[in-house]
């Protein structure tokens, strides 16, 4: 029973971890669907290649919809998909725990400790 349920973990770690799909996955439960370029402004500092690379990961696992307007130029949305929807409440528990956490370490350390970037998303 231990291993189905590490294996379990380790699947919903697979979809969840690294530095972007959560914040991905935030704008798109935030902001509904976007497409591509407006992905890429609403997350400084993620390169087009790594972006792809995101979305086509959580497109495989059914989390993100992909939807291709045959169109010039070209036009491509991205959208949690109706299984993704499920994912809901973690993704937001994760954002209201990172808050937290900065206010915690804020209370801490000071405001002059906490990094910069982690103290403006709570404001």
């Amino acid at each position: 029973m231990k291993d189905q349920e590490n294996c379990s973990i380790e699947t919903s770690l697979e979809i969840l971890v690294g530095k972007w799909k959560p914040v991905i996955l935030y704008q798109l439960f935030t902001n509904g669907t976007l497409r591509f370029s407006e992905l890429q402004k609403a997350i400084p500092g993620i390169t087009k290649k790594m972006l792809t690379a995101q979305l086509r990961e959580l497109e495989y696992h059914d989390i993100v919809h992909r939807k291709v307007y045959l169109q010039i130029p070209p036009k491509v949305e991205y959208s949690i998909t109706e299984y993704g929807q499920g994912i809901t409440p973690l993704v937001q528990s994760i954002s209201e725990w990172g808050q937290a956490h900065v206010k915690h370490l804020a209370e801490i350390y000071g405001d002059d400790r906490v990094p910069r970037q982690a103290a403006e998303q709570v404001e």
